[in-house]
């Protein structure tokens, strides 16, 4: 977790134990140093590079998840399909679209480190949403579902040489009671503790805030949980979520080692002449900008020079950092050639459908995971701008529409519509429906021999 205070402060803070292993926490540390290019192998060996695969398979991921997303926030729909319009849809879904638009950086970090927070609050009558990474917040009480029910979400200011800390305790009770305490603490730069405790009016930028609230009603967390929707094979007793890298930290190791391997190889096999300095005093000038290719010899041989210029083993090199990369994309959930060459896998179709459906349930898995958070969110948005009578009340609903063409080739799916529009199975206004993105009743307008009677004849009947 955050290296600003460590655990035991927090837990003598607000009087409760938080709940991670140290198992857990090490690995949340590891994970985001993996993820900013840190791994600890790096300081280990000094002849090692990284190629950051964390990040890539991070941000691939969250590429998938997000791509072509729509999620948007309108008044209840009636029987007839149409669409009420209210002033508190209108307003959450302001605000909401700022998230929606934040969505897939946010999405990578939830990927790199097993989860994040999405947190409304309240600033001059508006919402804002803090979103909170995993190593920033601590986890305190889960329910029997592993609903995260009770945080700790630290604030830290640094004016000066003092560093002040607010922690906000979110804790949902039994019968709707919904508790939140805030407390202040300062201390001077460079400690390792909490600091000594302070009012909440000392600080500016938290004057304004109630040291305590009790609220009513409340049926979800005033917080959304986003957690990576695998299993924890670090602690299986813990509800925390788990990178999407989580259990390869040895593969990505053995790949910055076959990387490494191949920059040497590039650079031992470098053009070199080895030459004898008699020759060099003897005034040879070498090349201008290509000194480094003469190396200096000292040898009886006044007349010695040999071409160093042995063959590249590159391909025997990259085959086995492209094995690595596959074994990676396994374990990671990923299709074959997403981060190896895709030359040298998926020689069937049969192949092909296989890795891209595994990829394909890992996207769906984290969309589900991803669309219950973002549910979660909207009805904390909505209960604090009742609280805060930020718009009057009305119901509203969300949709939710992802992009399915990580497995549907729409090319391949519209030769077969077309094949079935031929033979007669289908008619051709579905195609065109599928193919434009039209309503019916424009894919019917749009065929050669439309008729407008006709079809409102067919209609009738």
């Amino acid at each position: 977790m955050s290296k600003i205070f460590g655990i035991k402060d927090i837990e003598k803070a607000i009087k409760r134990d938080i709940d991670i292993s140290d198992s857990m926490k090490e690995a949340l540390l590891l994970w985001d140093r993996l993820y900013k290019n840190k791994p600890p192998w790096l300081e280990e060996r000094e002849d090692l590079e990284t190629l950051n695969i964390p990040a890539a398979i991070a941000s691939e991921l969250a590429r998938l998840v997000t791509i072509e997303m729509e999620s948007v926030i309108t008044g209840k729909s009636n029987q007839e399909g149409q669409v009420s319009e209210n002033e508190r849809a209108e307003y959450l879904n302001k605000y909401y679209q700022n998230v929606i638009s934040n969505l897939r950086v946010q999405t990578e970090y939830a990927c790199a480190t097993g989860g994040m927070v999405f947190k409304p609050y309240v600033v001059d009558d508006k919402l804002s949403v803090d979103y909170v990474q995993a190593t920033d917040f601590y986890p305190i009480e889960f329910d029997s579902d592993g609903n995260l029910i009770a945080a700790v979400f630290p604030d830290v200011i640094q004016k000066g040489k003092n560093i002040y800390t607010r922690l906000e305790y979110h804790h949902l009770l039994q019968d709707g009671i919904y508790y939140i305490q805030n407390t202040a603490y300062v201390k001077e730069e460079g400690g390792t503790e909490l600091g000594i405790e302070i009012d909440l009016t000392e600080v500016e930028e938290w004057e304004n805030l109630e040291p305590e609230l009790n609220l009513t009603g409340v049926e979800r967390p005033l917080f959304s949980y986003f957690k990576m929707p695998l299993a924890n094979n670090i602690d299986s007793n813990s509800n925390i979520g788990v990178s999407v890298y989580g259990k390869i930290p040895d593969i990505l190791k053995q790949i910055d080692i076959q990387y490494s391997r191949i920059l040497w190889e590039y650079e031992g096999t470098e053009l070199a002449i080895d030459i004898s300095l008699d020759m060099l005093e003897d005034g040879v000038l070498l090349p201008k900008g290509k000194d480094r290719i003469f190396r200096r010899l000292d040898t009886e041989d006044d007349s010695f020079y040999q071409v160093f210029n042995p063959d590249i083993r590159d391909t025997s090199l990259y085959n086995g950092l492209n094995k690595l990369l596959q074994r990676v994309e396994f374990n990671c959930g990923l299709a074959y050639g997403t981060l190896s060459d895709i030359q040298v896998v998926e020689k069937t179709a049969e192949e092909i459908k296989t890795s891209k459906q595994r990829s394909y349930s890992t996207i769906v898995d984290i969309q589900k995971s991803l669309q219950d958070s973002l549910e979660n969110l909207i009805y904390a948005m909505d209960y604090l701008t009742t609280f805060y009578g930020l718009a009057p009340k009305g119901e509203y609903e969300v949709s939710f529409h992802f992009d399915d063409s990580i497995i549907i080739d729409e090319k391949s799916e519209q030769a077969i519509l077309l094949q079935e529009v031929a033979a007669g199975l289908i008619k051709p206004e579905y195609y065109l429906m599928r193919r434009y993105g039209v309503e019916e009743e424009e894919a019917k307008k749009m065929l050669p021999d439309y008729k407008e009677e006709e079809y409102e004849e067919d209609e009738f009947e």
